[in-house]
């Protein structure tokens, strides 16, 4: 038991603390006592049903019926990603008995702790039973995002290989969405029930905008939550959902044994629209923006930032002093930016994150979400706010200098790599490319933070 989930608690909070990770601990050794409820998603301009969330419950009755409990009670265990893994081969199981299959959809969460651990032989099988039949939309948490960006790529991969689909869950409730959104280029994007719910702000705008604009560029689907009235419904739809989902539709609860028809209404009166297109979670038609409209996908992990885009794009040649002042411009675009932007850099060593750089590194991660410097002998925290990580002396990422910025409407890069010129450190050559070009620019910043080491993982955890 992790000792720091009891400190400072009475001793009658402490003895139930115990009491439910021994729950746990029992309820893991019979997880077929897990159970899910399904709540349904609907096309807003229908009210047709087209998929269901799978969430998880504890045994009914028991300490650990309600989710929240159940969950920090496997904080507290260290088996979050046991619970996790036996809660989704629930939610399998229990869309498997009750014939759920295409054209809806299963939409499933991930932790952050089960990012790339093993997955239980039973959920293998289940899974491999309902290929071909269940689209399953797997959704990731703003926690994952910035907690492990290296291992979300990752996972987000594996996801996808396996022939599914990736959300990123809770948009708006924290920035970091916003600003590894381009990375994971999901194919959901749920708008966190507060957007709804709550007052229009210039800080909602900002959230619908980025969504609105990652949707147009890469035909993802907008889903909102919390969609509790017709008047949320109705904003939902104004902020660009298509899809919903919320007490107005359906509350939490076993499948229907023969769910509706997508041509059957759900919760709502307003009709079809025959002039727009309806929603469909399986075709794999790009002409709409579906769940299965799948964003292309680039293999960044092989590949240094500097190959990715030096193969298409014209290369010039500088020394040090031009690059040094090119760089500073953009980390200066950076800084009018703010907000949900990532900014990541390599130095080839550390000892050229001098403290000039470090003193305007650290102004950069006053206002962007996620900064990151890369080098050889980089401590995991060179300046504060900024996360370091130390290279692979054997990767050829040593030889490059990178600067890339990228923001929910602005991308830039300066990518370069050294020509290895013996003399002056100013008198160093290098070639060179700058872009502009959004796509290109992911690319590069995605190879960057897919070398994030583990030690500094953690950082982004703190």
């Amino acid at each position: 038991m992790r000792q720091d989930q009891t400190a400072g608690a009475t001793s009658e909070e402490a003895a139930a603390i115990a009491a439910d990770v021994q729950e746990l601990r029992l309820l893991l050794g019979r997880p077929d006592s897990l159970r899910s409820a399904y709540q349904p998603i609907v096309e807003l301009a229908t009210g047709a049903v087209v998929g269901y969330e799978a969430l998880a419950r504890g045994p009914v009755g028991g300490r650990l019926e309600r989710p929240d409990r159940m969950f920090a009670a496997a904080a507290t265990a260290d088996r979050l990603a046991d619970l996790d893994w036996a809660c989704r081969t629930a939610a399998l199981s229990g869309a498997d008995t009750a014939g759920l299959a295409s054209p809806y959809a299963l939409f499933v969460n991930v932790e952050p702790a089960a990012l790339g651990s093993t997955p239980p032989t039973a959920f293998v099988a289940l899974a491999e039973r309902l290929a071909g039949r269940l689209p399953v939309v797997v959704e990731f948490t703003e926690r994952a995002l910035t907690a492990d960006p290296a291992r979300l790529l990752a996972a987000a991969d594996t996801v996808r290989a396996a022939g599914w689909r990736v959300a990123i869950d809770d948009i708006g409730a924290e920035r970091g969405s916003l600003a590894l959104m381009p990375f994971i280029a999901p194919d959901v994007l749920k708008l966190d029930l507060r957007l709804v719910q709550q007052h229009t702000t210039i800080e909602v705008a900002e959230v619908v905008s980025a969504v609105n604009a990652q949707a147009e560029r890469t035909g993802a689907v907008v889903l909102a939550e919390g969609i509790e009235t017709p008047a949320h419904a109705r904003l939902a739809t104004e902020m660009g959902a298509r899809l919903g989902q919320g007490w107005l539709f359906g509350r939490p609860g076993p499948l229907p044994a023969l769910p509706a028809r997508p041509d059957q209404h759900a919760g709502r009166e307003e009709p079809a629209r025959p002039e727009r297109e309806r929603i469909d979670l399986t075709s794999a038609e790009p002409a709409i923006a579906t769940v299965s409209a799948l964003p292309s996908a680039v293999r960044h992990d092989v590949l240094t930032p500097y190959e990715l885009v030096a193969r298409s794009r014209a290369v010039q040649q500088s020394t040090k002093p031009l690059l040094v002042a090119m760089s500073k411009h953009l980390e200066r675009q950076a800084m009018v930016l703010g907000g949900p932007a990532v900014v990541a850099a390599t130095f080839q060593h550390a000892h050229q994150f001098t403290p000039a750089t470090a003193r305007r590194y650290a102004r950069l991660a006053e206002s962007a979400e996620l900064v990151v410097a890369l080098g050889l002998g980089m401590p995991d925290a060179p300046a504060p706010g900024v996360c370091g990580a130390a290279f692979d002396p054997a990767d050829p990422i040593v030889d490059e200098w990178s600067l890339v910025v990228v923001g929910p409407h602005f991308a830039g890069a300066l990518l370069a790599r050294d020509l290895g010129d013996p003399g002056e450190d100013a008198e160093r050559r290098f070639d060179y490319v700058v872009t502009y070009d959004r796509e290109l620019v992911v690319a590069a910043a995605s190879a960057l933070l897919r070398r994030v080491s583990p030690a500094s993982r953690l950082l982004l955890a703190g």
